[in-house]
């Protein structure tokens, strides 16, 4: 019997096409009990097929070097890009994201006050917090550039490797008791010099001539230090991962060829 040269054809590239899905197949099941899972596999085909294209061939030319001298410039960019918003007037108190409200606490003495007229007095008091907030920001500002310094090579691949807020959560973890130290003495400062002490005071005065009502305290200075930090940290992150996505936030060509693998 003749075969045609046609179909002989045929039929050779379908065995091969079965024998190389048999090949994937057995290939990735001795992956899969050998302890790494399809997905894991999965990752690996990818990368080695990215090693073909630009973004591959650019990430690979790459150094350590070069990797953490990227990372650092764009954590210093986007550091001192959030310090310059949030230290601005409304910085805190016009963005709904990250306003700071009256401690929960105070929730009694607003309502105590808003029946006999004084819900102002609450307004005036919160106002001055987000205030304290802005003024105390640029601290900031000198502590990330000491983090970054101080990053070490784990440090910097721990960060580049990890998850789009990976530097911020690094931040937020080193960073956090200075940062406190060094914001607090700022922030107490700060309410005094806009008013928040003696609007706090004149609130209080008037809470407590209301007869019947319970004790009400607050630390508003270790209140608007945490709710600054949480600010602070909230646009950090929103920062970073708009650096490692965003053609436009690549303002360098060695963060172009970081991120954008070019």
């Amino acid at each position: 019997m003749k075969i045609d040269p046609r179909e002989s054809g045929k039929l050779r590239i379908g065995l091969l096409g079965g024998l190389g899905i048999l090949v994937l197949f057995f290939s990735l099941s001795s992956n899969l009990f050998a302890g790494n899972s399809l997905v894991e596999s999965g990752k690996s085909m990818l990368n080695k097929f990215g090693q073909g294209s630009s973004s591959g061939q650019a990430l690979s030319t790459l150094s350590d070097s070069e990797i953490g001298s990227g990372l650092k410039e764009a954590l210093r960019v986007g550091s001192e890009t959030v310090v310059s918003q949030l230290s601005k007037m409304d910085g805190f108190n016009a963005d709904s994201a990250i306003h700071i409200p009256l401690p929960e606490n105070f929730e009694t003495v607003k309502k105590a006050l808003a029946k006999v007229g004084y819900s102002d007095m609450l307004d005036d008091l919160e106002l001055k917090l987000n205030r304290a907030a802005e003024a105390a920001t640029p601290k900031a500002k000198e502590l990330f550039g000491k983090a970054i310094t101080e990053m070490s090579i784990d440090d910097v691949q721990t960060i580049y490797k990890g998850p789009e807020d990976s530097a911020t959560q690094y931040f937020r973890g080193k960073m956090t008791p200075e940062l406190t130290k060094e914001m607090t003495p700022v922030v107490e400062e700060s309410l005094s010099k806009v008013g928040a002490v003696q609007a706090y005071d004149d609130v209080m005065g008037k809470y407590k001539s209301i007869p019947f009502m319970p004790d009400v305290k607050g630390d508003l200075n270790g209140y608007v230090v945490e709710k600054g930090m949480d600010g602070i940290f909230y646009y950090l992150a929103k920062e970073e991962a708009a650096i490692r996505s965003e053609p436009l936030k690549q303002t360098t060509t060695l963060l172009k060829r970081l991120f954008g693998g070019q």
